[in-house]
């Protein structure tokens, strides 16, 4: 495991820095993998159905766009959890903050917010995200510890 701090300097050229105050919420505090995205927008419906499939130790990136709303709970990392997902990262907010903190899923989001995220579809998966000033998309790679949070178009 390589940190954040060590791949900036070991590929310099490569690598992208998501901006950002994010705050670790799983007992793990290390993520890297090829990303899956989703635009969630305060809705979780096609979450849980993406929790539900195959992770293949992807780390999932959601964008809730700005909605206070959690949007994931530790009943929704549980799932991450059996389904193979490598962590999850967030753009918006969590709930259950102590039950996610005794699970081994690495969760990185903006904060964390006690009212959950509407159950109904609204969303889009696959598709790129602009987080700041940082587009992601499908396949490129995340990688975070307490140093920050990396993207590359590859693994490192």
């Amino acid at each position: 495991m390589t940190g954040i701090a060590d791949l900036c300097d070991l590929h310099p050229a490569e690598v992208r820095i998501l901006r950002g105050a994010w705050r670790w919420f799983g007992q793990v505090r290390y993520l890297a993998g090829p990303i899956a995205t989703l635009e969630a927008r305060g809705c979780n419906a096609e979450l849980r159905e993406l929790l539900a499939q195959p992770g293949r130790s992807r780390v999932l990136v959601i964008d809730g766009g700005g909605d206070p709303a959690a949007l994931l709970g530790d009943n929704l990392a549980k799932k991450a959890l059996a389904s193979g997902w490598a962590g999850i990262f967030i753009n918006g907010n969590v709930r259950d903050c102590q039950a996610l903190a005794a699970l081994p899923l690495p969760v990185l989001a903006a904060g964390a917010w006690p009212q959950r995220s509407k159950n109904q579809q609204g969303g889009c998966s696959a598709v790129p995200l602009s987080i700041g000033d940082t587009v992601l998309h499908p396949g490129d790679w995340l990688y975070a510890d307490e140093d920050g949070v990396l993207l590359s178009k590859r693994q490192l």
